[in-house]
């Protein structure tokens, strides 16, 4: 029997790294799952393309669907006249659940792991809370914030992390990490008062989900710790994300109204929303699923360092395409922050090789 394996699963609409996980080092795909067959070992499309193509060829999806997901979100939300963030989100997780049914159940990708216990079920419920909670505040920050702001905010993960893990497990880092942190937060302050769009409504929200994707994974570590609970990233999302449209469901329709009324008169008037909507959805779940595959076919290290430059790159390309001014201040405050998260990620790394 293939031994379970737990990873970090990343948030489907607004996803930007949570780089204070412990990672585990990454064994091969043959460790991992076994040498049982599914679709992608019986086309043998290693023996069709080289490992090394392969490996940028995933890297490159993981970077156009993480991109891709905020500036749809955005224009979704922002330009395209579509004010529902909730239901937006709700979308999101249809799609990721049908997704992920087909990618496990037929494509097989990783071995489908069954609810062991009504307790470890309870436990994904809170999970899927938090989940929601993240998810539809990053949504709704991108109505009112531009996308490079947005990115800005959410690379300060790593201080509200630090700081969950601390009142809650009472784990304390060393002082270098918590050096590292300073210019995470004295960036965003720089940031943000020099932001030509700022709204506050919206950079509250935006705080709200970064600090709910830090409480998830902190969360995540205490209640699914036990062999028989954890989960793979994957199997967590099967899971998580038909419990979580059931909990935006009731929200959408009091806070949105008959949002499924409006989304019908909009999509009369304008057929390729059903095309925008599909897609949007669908690269949520290419979110996940790149996530997953470049932590396979390189590790999860490499998946921090991507996610270091990811903020950056999102940044630049929604101003290119949104063309939202930006000041020399609010340019640099974002750099500050993004060396903060390397520092902090750098010494994180030496505070491990010290302890072992």
């Amino acid at each position: 029997m293939v031994e379970a394996q737990s990873w970090t699963t990343r948030r489907s609409s607004n996803p930007r790294l949570e780089t204070t996980v412990d990672i585990p080092n990454t064994p091969t795909g043959e460790v991992r799952y076994g040498t049982s067959s599914n679709i992608f070992t019986s086309l043998s499309i290693t023996s069709l393309v080289s490992p090394t193509i392969l490996t940028a060829i995933i890297i490159a999806s993981w970077y156009l669907s993480n991109i891709g997901v905020l500036l749809l979100n955005k224009y979704l939300l922002s330009f395209y006249g579509f004010r529902f963030p909730i239901f937006l989100t709700m979308l999101h997780m249809i799609s990721c659940t049908v997704y992920s049914l087909i990618a496990i159940r037929w494509f097989q990708i990783v071995p489908f792991q069954q609810i062991s216990s009504t307790k470890q079920l309870m436990k994904i419920l809170a999970l899927s809370a938090i989940f929601c909670f993240s998810v539809v505040c990053g949504n709704t920050s991108l109505r009112y914030l531009p996308v490079s702001f947005n990115q800005a905010i959410g690379a300060t993960t790593p201080f509200f992390t630090a700081i969950f893990a601390f009142l809650i497990t009472c784990k304390k880092e060393s002082g270098e990490v918590y050096l590292a942190l300073m210019p995470v937060v004295f960036g965003i302050v720089l940031a943000s008062n020099s932001e030509p769009l700022f709204h506050l409504f919206g950079f509250i929200m935006c705080v709200g989900s970064t600090a709910g994707r830090a409480l998830k994974s902190v969360v995540q570590g205490l209640l699914l710790t036990s062999e028989s609970e954890k989960l793979h990233s994957m199997n967590l999302l099967l899971y998580m994300a038909p419990i979580a449209a059931l909990i935006l469901l009731p929200f959408s329709l009091y806070i949105e109204g008959n949002v499924f009324g409006k989304t019908l008169e909009k999509v009369k008037g304008d057929v390729f929303m059903v095309f925008l909507l599909i897609g949007n959805a669908t690269v949520a779940y290419l979110v996940n699923l790149t996530n997953f595959l470049v932590t396979k076919h390189t590790s999860a290290l490499t998946l921090q360092v991507l996610g270091n430059a990811k903020a950056a790159v999102a940044a630049v390309v929604s101003v290119l395409i949104f063309k939202n001014p930006v000041t020399v201040m609010g340019i640099c405050g974002f750099a500050v922050t993004i060396m903060g998260v390397v520092l902090y990620s750098e010494a994180r790394k030496r505070c491990k090789v010290t302890v072992h």
